[in-house]
């Protein structure tokens, strides 16, 4: 992995909340700190596609306007796929991890999918009226008695 979990996590968050500067800038600063290789290049490639892509709301880049993030299924195929892609020995290792990057983005939007559609829950507990479940309680009298 060239960059840590955290920075990816929130750079891809940040591009996702559509917070492009501070996605940049995390962006470039990660990209001085890596080691220079095919794989590397792959990655910080398409991770700058996708923010890219996400920037400019263009119909040239169809693949993103056509993704629905709220929906898990669909991101779970594509990251199957994704990954096929990034364990495949056939491509190069600039294709990795270009596909690699794609596989850890498909994998963000999905947990913030799964974080909104929580959170959405338990907003609606809490607005609905709580309901007091009324208990009838019988006592029953005992009698204590010494057994001569």
């Amino acid at each position: 992995m060239p960059v840590s979990r955290v920075f990816l996590t929130r750079f891809l968050q940040l591009v996702a909340e559509r917070r492009f500067t501070e996605a940049e800038r995390m962006l470039e600063r990660s990209r001085k700190r890596v080691r220079k290789n095919e794989w590397n290049k792959g990655y910080f490639q398409a991770l700058s596609g996708i923010l890219l892509a996400q920037r400019s709301n263009d119909d040239r880049y169809l693949f993103l306007p056509g993704i629905n993030p709220t929906d898990e299924d669909e991101l779970k195929n594509y990251r199957r796929d994704f990954l096929e892609h990034t364990k495949n020995i056939t491509h190069a290792d600039y294709d990795r991890g270009f596909f690699s990057a794609w596989n850890d983005y498909m994998k963000v939007l999905s947990k913030l999918s799964h974080e909104k559609k929580k959170k959405k829950i338990e907003e609606s507990r809490e607005n609905q009226p709580q309901q007091t479940a009324k208990v009838r309680i019988k006592y029953q009298k005992t009698v204590q008695t010494k057994l001569t």
